[in-house]
């Protein structure tokens, strides 16, 4: 049986480029429609958070503010409520082993440019599970973690890498906007990580070897997928 460690961000605040703080989590459907497609193919997922914090979800996400009809959020919020004893309950990052599992996954939220962009174990973990060439997925502000892997020398393990992510343009159009502390898509440009975006709120997935991301939650089903056909092909499914 496959095994996956779903990495969650535990942040549940973000300082704003005006310096003030604004409530945030991890998105609700990436984390509810990413773990219930794996789960059902019968793929295990452990939940793992910086310091092993008990996760929390971005209002936002469970709410019409958030693009999320009522009853969707209905569905997120039942799911992640089956698996609340994994969520209350985490794996600590800096004390788990990639070589227990058959790759990674990171699902967004803007919780992930507070914590795990800067979280020097994940980033030896990437860079672990990379060197392996064990799956390394993604999703909407979940490759933000990648930037976890950044070195003072200016390296970073993903340039060069063929990647999407949330991009500028819907942060303009739904998130933060002018108030965010940092762009996703350009802090990855800059560190020279190949960003292809598609069209704002379409579902595309990019897989580049090892590496699958997807760039908003709208891809939140079909980054799984592709997840489960690497898997599939690696022969771990």
């Amino acid at each position: 049986m496959a095994k996956i460690l779903m990495i969650i961000s535990a942040a549940d605040s973000l300082t704003l480029a005006d310096g003030t703080a604004h409530p945030t989590g991890y998105w609700a459907e990436e984390v509810a429609a990413s773990h219930r497609v794996l789960r059902e193919a019968g793929v295990e997922v452990d939940i793992a958070t910086p310091g092993g914090a008990s996760p929390t979800v971005d209002p936002v996400s469970l709410d019409e503010r958030g693009g999320v009809a009522e009853a969707d959020a209905k569905e997120f919020r039942d799911y992640l409520d089956s698996i609340a004893d994994d969520l209350a309950r985490p794996l600590s990052v800096a004390e788990v082993s990639v070589s227990d599992y058959d790759g990674v996954y990171i699902p967004g939220g803007h919780g992930p440019m507070t914590d795990l962009a800067r979280d020097p174990d994940l980033g030896r973990l990437l860079d672990e599970a990379d060197r392996r060439g064990q799956v390394i997925a993604a999703l909407c502000h979940g490759p933000a973690a990648l930037l976890s892997t950044a070195r003072p020398d200016g390296g970073f393990t993903f340039a060069g890498r063929r990647l999407t992510v949330f991009t500028d343009d819907e942060e303009h159009q739904g998130g933060l906007g002018d108030r965010s502390p940092y762009f996703v898509e350009t802090r990855l440009r800059e560190l020279g990580a190949v960003v292809e975006a598609g069209p704002a709120w379409a579902s595309k997935v990019v897989v580049d070897g090892n590496l699958i991301s997807g760039q908003n939650p709208q891809s939140s089903v079909d980054t799984a997928n592709r997840v489960l056909t690497a898997l599939d092909a690696d022969g771990a499914a």
